[in-house]
């Protein structure tokens, strides 16, 4: 009796320092569960910063064009001053002439003025879409990691089998 219970401590024992396959083969389905996921967010994000530079260009586009109509109405503005000027000298403050250089005058400014809001708003979308666009990046750069990590650790786990 003595006998066979020492003999089922050792074989217990062996048992017990065995590795157990079912760990194992867990991690390395876990890894590859993990590698998928990586590679899906990986592709939403990527989707995600060219949204997000699209968005970039369309309002450098629309930047630009609003700076060059602000430009054309500050030359009108300049170029209504100076018929002003003219208009006063010759025909007199109260003229026809002159009332009509200074109400152009005034719808010059009126558009400049709205020039410069666009302006404005567009440089702001610009700003917010530079940091979306920015940290989409930095969230490809963190899914870039965790999918190489993943596939060593896959390597690893599939190695010590």
């Amino acid at each position: 009796m003595l006998v066979l219970g020492v003999a089922g401590l050792l074989v217990g024992g062996a048992y017990a320092q065995a590795p157990e396959p079912a760990p194992q083969q867990q991690d390395i389905h876990s890894d590859k569960k993990d590698i998928r996921q990586d590679k899906q967010d990986l592709a939403k994000d990527r989707v995600d910063r060219n949204a997000d530079q699209r968005d970039i260009n369309h309002d450098r586009r629309d930047l630009a064009k609003d700076r060059v109509d602000r430009n054309q109405d500050q030359r009108d503005i300049n170029k209504d001053r100076r018929d002003l000027r003219k208009d006063d000298a010759k025909y007199g403050v109260n003229s026809a002439q002159a009332q009509a250089d200074r109400k152009d005058l005034r719808a010059d400014r009126v558009d400049r003025n709205k020039d410069q809001r666009d302006i404005n708003k567009d440089k702001s979308n610009l700003t917010a879409d530079r940091t979306d666009r920015n940290q989409n990046q930095r969230d490809i750069n963190k899914d870039k990691r965790d999918l190489h990590k993943d596939r060593k650790d896959l390597r690893h786990d599939s190695r010590t089998k």
